[in-house]
């Protein structure tokens, strides 16, 4: 059903959401649709720009290096594995052209694999705004947008984004202090995401899970 339709009816959170499930990319095939975007020079979204393209491309790049080089200490491992609470699904709303969500995105599908009770579905933002629009942060549509389902009710238990707690944090106290985004900030934010190795990522991920 088109994402138009599914906005204009009366479904609850939950039945929006186990459409978008249900609709869901594994993080393979997500990986594998960056690629061939990449290559035909490409990018997901209703409205697709020039510098759109060149972003997909850049995190085509950076989601391949981070799935190689991005590591989970033992203890968190440990951790991760131990998680015995109900199953969930995380339901992941991202775009090609996402600087966050390539950074965010390989850590997450690293802790999820770590436990087969924890299932990871992506879809993208523009053809789920349904469900978008019931997760937004702070008013807007920010992604990645990470929603924790049980999967046996079906019910909500959590969510997470659009960036890691600190990046965050960052990004609010430079609007804050000069009213938007400037380039220079994204590469001071870039160079954090690149000393941080995924690890405040993981953090807010045990947290999310309760076990931190």
């Amino acid at each position: 059903m088109d994402t138009n339709v599914l906005e204009n009816l009366e479904l609850t959170t939950e039945e929006i959401v186990q459409g978008g499930i249900a609709r869901g990319m594994s993080y393979l095939d997500y990986r594998l649709l960056m690629d061939g975007l990449a290559a035909e020079g490409k990018a997901t979204g209703t409205e697709v720009s020039e510098d759109m393209v060149n972003y997909t491309l850049l995190n085509q790049r950076r989601m391949k290096r981070l799935d190689k080089t991005l590591k989970i200490d033992e203890a968190s491992a440990d951790r991760i594995k131990s998680y015995a609470g109900k199953k969930v699904t995380w339901l992941v709303l991202t775009e090609s052209w996402c600087g966050d969500a390539a950074q965010s995105l390989p850590m997450i599908n690293k802790v999820a694999a770590l436990n087969d009770d924890i299932s990871l579905k992506i879809i993208l933002r523009d053809e789920n705004l349904g469900i978008m629009n019931r997760f937004l942060t702070n008013g807007a549509m920010s992604i990645p947008k990470l929603v924790m389902v049980d999967d046996a009710s079906g019910n909500v238990v959590g969510e997470w984004g659009s960036r890691p707690k600190i990046a965050q944090q960052m990004v609010v106290d430079y609007k804050n202090q000069h009213g938007m985004l400037t380039p220079e900030f994204k590469e001071e934010l870039q160079v954090w995401y690149n000393k941080d190795k995924g690890q405040s990522m993981l953090n807010d991920l045990l947290e999310l899970l309760a076990l931190k």
